[in-house]
This record gives structure tokens, sequence and C-alpha cells, in this order.
């Protein structure tokens, strides 16, 4: 398995990660910077958070970059979805949201899967979410809640709307349920609630976090398979630790949210924070050992932001402020795996897709 935050290096799977390359300022000091809409400043922590000595939780996660005062541009709605006269509808996939509510909103539009007024107008279509709903953003709560809307609407129209476990989901559960209380971590004394602040828990969310968000999130599948996809949220092989079957991953996860153990939810969210696994040398292996074991021709995934994938992001010499330039998904690891996080967080693109992918 690879390294993940808050655990050291262990003996399997460890090559993919051997040239991990993390900017200098992903080890500053404090919780990282809140991001907001254009014009608006996101809530601050009230007071400097206090963190155990030895404590780096998630030492090695992906920091979060300012996004900048980034022009936001209205998106008329795209012509309705075509609907096939027989058999399932379209398949979509979307990726890391991260509390961009309007910028979501704006790219189910152009694809034609929302109306002007935010309803499901797709029909039989199918859409997944791939995880991370909430956290770095302005309105992670006011996402969840339109996905729990639009599984309804599309439920109703003859087609569906569902979402798969991200790590941030993990770690919203873990600081709600368990707050300060300390767990084991391979690099010292760790909590939920320090991780969750150093990683963009926003305290609007928390404040507005209700018990059927609660239930909602634990429910969440970690793995699915839909037209010959593999759909996870994270570029890792730890699924493997959790069952040899789609089936078998889902139900041990849900049994570990289920005894509450704060110990084996803080590894469950180590493991998921863990990424790169199907970059460089021993990708498209990784990759394969995920589709042997639990079918698919290809994985989609979400997790590690693409110009992260790419190497474009974090030279101390890159003096272009302008954020990175994501047209579409990125495929790699031998054509077999295919990122869909755009990098909302750090001005990229909010992705949403239509499977297969056409070119």
């Amino acid at each position: 398995m690879t390294q993940g935050a808050g655990q050291g290096p262990e003996v399997e799977r460890t090559a993919t990660l051997r040239d991990f390359r993390v900017p200098a300022y992903v080890h500053e000091t404090g919780p990282y910077a809140h991001n907001a809409h254009p014009g608006e400043s996101a809530t601050p922590v009230e007071d400097p958070v206090e963190l155990p000595e030895g404590y780096t939780p998630t030492q090695r996660d992906l920091p979060v970059i300012n996004r900048g005062d980034t022009l936001q541009v209205a998106v008329e709605p795209a012509a309705a979805v075509p609907q096939p006269a027989v058999g399932p509808g379209p398949l979509y996939v979307v990726g890391d949201v991260h509390g961009y509510l309007d910028e979501l909103v704006a790219a189910l539009q152009a694809q034609g899967l929302i109306d002007s007024a935010g309803q499901w107008c797709a029909g039989t279509a199918r859409l997944w979410f791939l995880g991370d709903f909430t956290d770095r953003g302005p309105d992670g709560i006011g996402v969840i809640d339109l996905v729990m809307r639009l599984s309804a609407e599309a439920a109703a129209a003859g087609g569906y709307c569902k979402a798969l476990m991200g790590n941030h989901e993990l770690l919203l559960l873990g600081a709600k349920r368990f707050g300060d209380t300390p767990v084991n971590s391979g690099a010292g004394t760790a909590t939920f609630q320090a991780a969750w602040l150093l990683n963009g828990g926003q305290k609007t969310d928390m404040d507005r976090l209700q018990d059927h968000h609660l239930q909602w999130m634990a429910r969440l599948d970690a793995v699915e398979a839909v037209d010959g996809h593999l759909l996870v949220h994270s570029d890792t092989t730890a699924y493997l630790d959790y069952g040899d079957s789609i089936e078998a991953v889902n139900d041990t996860i849900r049994e570990t949210l289920t005894r509450n153990d704060p110990d084996e939810v803080w590894d469950l969210f180590r493991k998921f924070t863990k990424r790169f696994s199907f970059r460089d040398e021993g990708g498209a292996d990784a990759v394969r050992s995920l589709l042997d074991t639990y079918g698919g021709t290809r994985i989609v995934h979400g997790h590690s932001p693409i110009p992260y994938l790419l190497g474009e992001v974090g030279s101390e010499d890159d003096e272009d402020d302008t954020g990175p330039v994501v047209d579409g998904p990125h495929v790699y690891a031998e054509g077999l795996a295919i990122a869909m996080d755009g990098g909302v967080t750090m001005a990229g693109k909010l992705l949403v897709q239509q499977l297969p992918l056409t070119a």
C-alpha cells in the first residue's frame, strides 16, 4: 500500500510515490486558507488551532491554493439531454466539488442536467458524483443538499443521481463524531477536529450539519462499476485492503463507520487520502490490480487535481498566478485511468463529463 496521511512508509506498493513532490507551502503552519467566492471572505477560524507536538495528520495531503478573484460567468442551460428509446440514459460523472455550489450548478446546467431553476431535467440520465462535497469552498452543505434533492428528482424521472464516499466525507464525519478525541497515528497524536481544520474545514458547514446529512454521508458507497467504468474517489490501491469484490468493500466500510471506533475510522480516512498510485512507473499495473479485482476496463477517479498529476502546480519559479488551465478529464496510465478533479479549489475547473469519452 502507498504512504498516506499520518502514516509512515509501508512495505507494499511504495514504488509509485518515490518521487512525490510536495510544494514547500504544504508545510506552512496553521490551517490552510479558506476559499470564497469573488467578493466574499470565507469564514475564518475563530481561534488558532493548537496542535499537539509531533502532530502531522495530513502532512502529505495537498494544500489549498487561493483561487483569487476569478471571473464567474453565467452559464445558460444547454439543450435537454437526449433520451434513448430503450435502456438506461446517458452516463455522467462529476469530479470533486469542495463546497463550490455556484460552479457546480453552472457545470450541471452546461451539460443539460438541470434547468435554470436548478431542477433535474435530464430524464433517464445517470449521474455519479465521485465524492468530496465539502471543505475548502464556501457552501459544502449547500452542495450536499443539492445532490440529495437531485437524487430524488432524477429517480422520479426514471434516471438517477448517486454519489461515492470521498476522504473529506470521512473527515467531516470524524470531526463531528469524535472532535478532539485523540486517535492513533503513525506520526504522533492526532484528532479529527485538527485534521478537518488543516484541510479546509468550514465553520459554516459544521454549524449547518444535521443528522440527515450525517446519515446520508455514512451510507455512501466507496466503489461502483458502471458501463465498464470502475468509479472510485481516490487514486489509490488501498481499496484492496477492504475486500475482493465491490460489495465486500462497500459493506466493510459501512460496517467500520457503524462501529464508530475513532481509531478504525481514522485508519479508513488515512487510507482514503493516499494518492498518485496510478501515476509514474508502475501506475498502469496499479490500475490493473483494481480492474482485475473489481471489474471494468477503465478506472475513473477524483481526489488528485489534474494540475498535480501533470506536475503543473507548485513550481517556485512559476510567477503566473492566473491558475492552472484544465480543459477536461485527464487520461493516463496507458489509457486505463481517467482523472476528474479539475482543481476547482485552485481556480481550475469543476468537471462534469459524459462517459464514455469520445476521444
